[in-house]
């Protein structure tokens, strides 16, 4: 399965959708940032699974329709930040869908996240991802879960990956940086939390008109799955 997750920075690189779908062979599309409003019922072959309602700027899940069935989508709203309560940019800060394959009968979780802003407290953002994990068992308890998206969480991430695997979970990085647009904010900014997948590896893509570079992440279900930590 390949996933592609892209932080649109305000709907800018949208146009850019199509093509990167057509050229990775995408079989689900995670996006941040996104002009729900504006946003196709398709996209080069995807589906749209649902988008967040109460965002200025939300999430969206697209999937492969002749692969997947929809069968349920959660959207929910994280603890907010300070950022949250003056500019309100996201009230549904997670978006999880519960998919069918269709051939193999097997289902999976896929969803898109988008954490609080630097101006938030590491510790803050630690909650948002602790509370959206468990939200997705909740989804499907025991299916495999694979949470993508801007975690905004440049610095520490050893702290995280050990509170992400304390859940039951593993984060996984891209090959390079995602986030260039401020010389002293760069680095890892878009990556992957999952359980019950192989993630074979994910790839920084080349960037385009956000100042986030999306990422590829190829996976499959893991044939020997641990079970979450509730």
């Amino acid at each position: 399965m390949k996933v592609i997750s892209y932080n649109l920075r305000k709907h800018r690189a949208a146009g850019e959708l199509a093509a990167l779908v057509e050229a990775h062979a995408v079989d689900v599309l995670c996006l941040q940032e996104a002009d729900t409003r504006d946003l196709p019922a398709e996209i080069a072959g995807l589906r749209l699974a649902d988008a967040t309602q109460r965002n200025r700027l939300g999430l969206a899940v697209y999937y492969r329709a002749n692969t997947f069935q929809a069968q349920e989508v959660r959207a929910i709203g994280l603890k907010k930040s300070l950022h949250d309560y003056v500019l309100k940019p996201a009230e549904e800060r997670m978006l999880g869908v519960r998919l069918r394959d269709i051939d193999h009968g097997r289902e999976i979780i896929v969803a898109s996240f988008h954490a609080a802003p630097l101006t938030a407290l590491n510790s803050l953002r630690r909650h948002q991802i602790r509370t959206a994990l468990s939200a997705l068992q909740d989804l499907g308890p025991g299916l495999p879960a694979l949470m993508v998206g801007d975690y905004n969480y440049p610095v520490f991430k050893e702290n995280l990956g050990q509170k992400v695997r304390d859940q039951g979970y593993e984060l996984t990085l891209s090959d390079a940086r995602t986030y260039t647009r401020y010389r002293f904010f760069r680095g890892h900014y878009d990556f992957a939390t999952s359980n019950g997948f192989d993630i074979a590896h994910i790839r920084t893509l080349p960037q385009g008109l956000s100042d986030h570079l999306p990422i590829l992440i190829t996976a499959d279900v893991s044939s020997r799955r641990p079970p979450a930590v509730v």
